[in-house]
C-alpha cells in the first residue's frame, strides 16, 4: 500500500469518526430537550418558575464556559494535535450526562454543566479536524454534512428522550452517556490524528488562549473578523427559537406538544434535504460566498415569515424557507478555513466557539425578555417581536457579508 493510499484511508476514518461524533452528540443534546428542564423543575419543588429561572442559570453558564475555554482547547488542538482535544471534549461530555443521571441535589447537576462548558470543544475541534484533511475546494460540502448531524440529532434525539422519559427521568441521560462514552471509546482505539507535528504550533501561548486574545488572529488576516461577525450574528440570530418556541407557538397557535414535535421533524428533515443534497452543488454553482448570503437571505425572510404568520398552517409554509439557512454555515466555514494556516485552524474554531458561547448568554436574554414584553404590553402587542429582532439580526449580517473579502483568498498550505 502506497503512502497516498494509507492518507486516504486515515482521511476516510476520520471523517467517519467526525460524522458519527457530531451526530451522537446531537442525538444526546437532542435526548436532554424534553427531558432536563423536567428535572431541574423535579429538584426545585415541582416549582415552574424557579425551574425556568435555575434553566437560564444553567444556559448561561455553560455559555460563559464556552467563550472562556474555547479559545484555550482551541490552541490545545494547534498545539498537541486534534485527537487528544476531541477524546477529552466526549469524556467531559459523557461524565456530564452520568452526572445528569445520578445528581442527588440541583448543585450537582450544575456542577455537570460547569464541566462540560470547560470541555465542550467537540464541534468546533471537529471543524479544525475536516479542515487538515480536506482539501479548500471540498470543505463546504464536508461543512454541510456536518450541519446536517446536527438536523438528524436533533430529530432522533427528542423522541428518544420522550420515549425512555416516560419510564424514568434518568434514564434519557445514561442513554445519552452510552452514546457518548461508545464514540469515545472508537476515538481512543481508531481515530487518526489529522494535524502532523510539522504542522502544528511550535508552543503554546497564553497570550493567544483567552477569548481577547483569539481576537487577534481575527484581526490578522483579511476579511476574517468581518467573517467571524457574520457567524456570531447568524448563531445569535439562531438562539431565538430555541429560548421562546415552545411558549410562542403554544401562545399564539394553541400548539400542543405532539404538534410541537412534528414541527421539529419536519424542520429537521429539511434542513437535513438542504445540507446533504443541495450544499455542494449550490456551492459549485454559486461559490461559498454567495452561499452564505443566499443561507443568510433564507434566514431573513424564514424568520419574517415566522413572526407575520397568524395561524399555525402559516407558519409551516416557512419551514421549506428557512432551511436554507444550512447554507450559510458550510460556506462561511470554508471562507474562513482558506484564509489561516494549518496551525492556525484550532485557534480559528476556538475564536468561533467563544463566540457563539457570547450568542448562547445573551440570546435567551435578549429574546426572551422582547417575547415577554410584547405580550404584556396592551398598547404595542406584537407576539413575533423577539423573531423580527432574529430576521433583523440576519440582515445586519447579511449587509456584512456583502462587504466583507467578496475576493477569495488563496490558501497559505493547501490541506493533505
Amino acid at each position: 500500500m502506497t503512502d497516498s493510499d494509507k492518507a486516504r484511508q486515515g482521511r476516510q476514518a476520520g471523517f467517519g469518526f467526525i460524522f458519527a461524533l457530531a451526530l451522537m452528540n446531537s442525538i444526546s443534546f437532542g435526548i436532554m430537550i424534553p427531558i432536563l428542564p423536567n428535572l431541574i423543575k423535579q429538584f426545585a419543588g415541582g416549582d415552574t418558575a424557579a425551574a425556568s429561572e435555575w434553566n437560564l442559570v444553567f444556559g448561561a453558564t455553560w455559555g460563559l464556559m464556552q467563550f472562556v475555554s474555547g479559545p484555550i482547547l482551541g490552541l490545545m488542538s494547534d498545539r498537541w494535535g486534534r485527537r487528544p482535544v476531541l477524546l477529552i471534549s466526549l469524556f467531559g461530555l459523557g461524565i456530564d450526562f452520568l452526572f445528569m443521571a445520578f445528581a442527588p441535589s440541583l448543585w450537582w447537576l450544575f456542577l455537570g454543566r460547569i464541566l462540560n462548558g470547560m470541555t465542550a470543544a467537540s464541534f468546533s475541534t471537529a471543524n479544525a479536524y475536516l479542515a487538515d484533511v480536506t482539501k479548500p475546494q471540498d470543505r463546504a460540502k464536508v461543512f454541510g454534512w456536518m450541519s446536517s448531524a446536527f438536523s438528524f440529532g436533533f430529530i432522533i434525539g427528542p423522541a428518544i428522550g420522550g420515549t425512555l422519559g416516560e419510564y424514568d427521568l434518568r434514564l434519557p441521560f445514561l442513554a445519552a452517556a452510552g452514546l457518548t462514552l461508545i464514540n469515545w471509546l472508537y476515538g481512543l482505539f481508531i481515530l487518526p490524528e489529522s494535524l502532523p507535528p510539522e504542522r502544528r504550533t511550535t508552543s503554546f501561548d497564553w497570550k493567544r488562549a483567552n477569548p481577547l486574545g483569539s481576537l487577534a488572529l481575527l484581526r490578522s488576516k483579511p476579511g476574517l473578523l468581518g467573517l467571524a461577525g457574520v457567524g456570531f450574528l447568524f448563531q445569535l440570530a439562531h438562539t431565538v427559537l430555541p429560548s421562546i418556541f415552545v411558549l410562542y407557538v403554544g401562545y399564539r397557535y394553541n400548539w400542543t406538544p405532539s404538534i410541537m414535535g412534528y414541527t421539529f421533524v419536519a424542520t429537521g428533515v429539511s434542513g437535513v434535504i438542504v445540507q446533504t443534497l443541495l450544499v455542494a452543488p449550490i456551492v459549485q454553482r454559486v461559490g461559498e460566498r454567495n452561499a452564505v448570503l443566499l443561507g443568510l437571505l433564507a434566514g431573513m425572510l424564514g424568520f419574517a415569515w415566522y413572526g407575520t404568520a397568524t395561524t399555525g398552517a402559516t407558519y409551516l409554509l416557512a419551514v421549506p424557507i428557512f432551511a436554507f439557512t444550512g447554507l450559510m454555515m458550510p460556506g462561511l466555514q470554508g471562507l474562513m478555513t482558506r484564509r489561516v494556516m494549518p496551525q492556525e485552524q484550532g485557534q480559528l474554531q476556538g475564536a468561533n466557539q467563544s463566540l457563539m458561547g457570547i450568542g448562547s448568554i445573551l440570546g435567551p436574554i435578549v429574546f426572551g425578555g422582547a417575547f415577554a414584553w410584547s405580550i404584556r404590553n396592551e398598547a404595542f402587542h406584537l407576539p413575533g417581536l423577539a423573531i423580527y429582532l432574529a430576521a433583523g439580526l440576519m440582515g445586519l449580517a447579511f449587509l456584512l457579508a456583502l462587504t466583507t473579502s467578496k475576493a477569495p483568498v488563496p490558501d497559505a498550505v493547501p490541506a493533505e
